[in-house]
């Protein structure tokens, strides 16, 4: 049998607004508050939670609203990937720092400087600094005088979905594709992946690429063949 290449299909990104909030509401508000510029607050955020919660999800929010409002060279973004972090930028008005459990000792290094430029800023005016890791500031395996600044501000413990919100998640983005999900593709989905819904939202592009290069309607067979090729 030719083997089928799987690509990631088109699907609508990160944002605020697509973001199931569940039992974290109060995050979602608090950083919608910010972002809509009614809430300003140079006060840093720090976001943490297990695998799955949606962490780096906010943090793309984010970065998605301040874009379409035109700012989108203005955020200094930082990850685990980015094995040679960028200097401190004046033109940022944001710095976010993804999953700051995981950064080297160079990342560390590189998100110390950033955070104390952004919040000691020489123009006078204080950055925002947005920051996720899986566990509280005070657990997390960085340097010091990072972990005291990450703890510093506002701190929010995010929550993973329950199953009926992860479904009601994976509804959404197969309506937003265009899809239709039988309950039974649904409960294979749910039932034999990782609960992360990162983890099912990528499940569910390379099966929205694969109905589409086959021209087969979605099924649990349809879903076993892809897997079988991967």
């Amino acid at each position: 049998m030719k083997q089928i290449a799987l690509d990631i299909g088109l699907a609508p990104g990160p944002s605020l607004a697509n973001f199931l909030a569940g039992q974290n509401q109060l995050v979602v508000s608090h950083l919608s508050l910010w972002v809509s510029n009614q809430v300003r607050s140079p006060v840093p955020t720090y976001l943490w939670g297990e695998t799955g919660c949606g962490k780096t999800h906010l943090l793309q929010g984010v970065r998605a609203a301040l874009a379409e409002q035109g700012g989108m060279g203005s955020v200094g973004w930082m990850d685990a990937d980015q094995l040679e972090p960028t200097a401190f930028n004046d033109d940022w008005q944001v710095v976010l720092l993804d999953d700051v459990h995981l950064y080297s000792a160079i990342q560390q290094h590189a998100a110390f400087n950033w955070f104390v430029h952004a919040t000691a800023a020489s123009d006078g005016q204080q950055r925002w600094v947005l920051a996720s890791g899986a566990m509280p500031p005070s657990d997390l395996p960085v340097r010091e005088d990072l972990r005291t600044r990450l703890a510093w501000g506002h701190v929010f413990q995010l929550q993973v979905l329950s199953e009926l919100e992860r479904r009601s998640v994976l509804r959404q983005q197969a309506d937003a594709r265009g899809l239709f999900l039988s309950d039974e593709v649904m409960d294979f989905l749910l039932h034999r992946f990782s609960r992360d819904l990162a983890s099912l939202i990528h499940w569910l592009d390379q099966l929205d690429r694969y109905a589409l290069q086959t021209k087969r309607a979605i099924t649990v067979p349809l879903l076993r063949q892809m897997m079988e090729q991967l």
